[in-house]
């Protein structure tokens, strides 16, 4: 079901909602039952003809409160690294978060703080 295009699947919702048989709709959409019958499932499951999970993916570590803490810690010190600016914002979350992920959320809000360089 996942090589339908997005016409396939609104056309088989529309003729299975017009009254044709699933036999009937696949003859006429060169398509086969199994495939309609999906397509019609994944419709009265989503309300909508795609099967797609649109919310694919882990939820966010930090939530909208957390992003406006990690803002406002580096506004306070942008001369700061992100080791630091971590270290400071677990002290407002339950579940440790990584300076990975730390930085990738001042990366996505455009704001930079000066990377410590290890040397070993």
């Amino acid at each position: 079901m996942g090589d339908l295009f997005d016409s396939q699947r609104g056309q088989t919702v529309g003729e299975r909602l017009a009254g044709a048989s699933v036999t009937k709709t696949a003859t006429l959409l060169a398509l086969s039952r199994a495939a309609v019958s999906m397509v019609m499932t994944a419709y009265t499951n989503q309300e909508k003809p795609s099967s797609a999970e649109s919310n694919s993916g882990r939820e966010p570590k930090l939530s909208e409160r957390n992003h406006r803490a990690l803002k406002r810690i580096v506004s306070q010190n942008h001369r700061t690294t992100a080791a630091k600016v971590t270290a400071e914002l677990d002290c407002y979350l339950e579940d440790l978060v990584s300076t990975k992920a730390v930085r990738r959320e001042l990366h996505k809000s455009n704001i930079t703080v000066e990377l410590q360089l290890l040397t070993l």
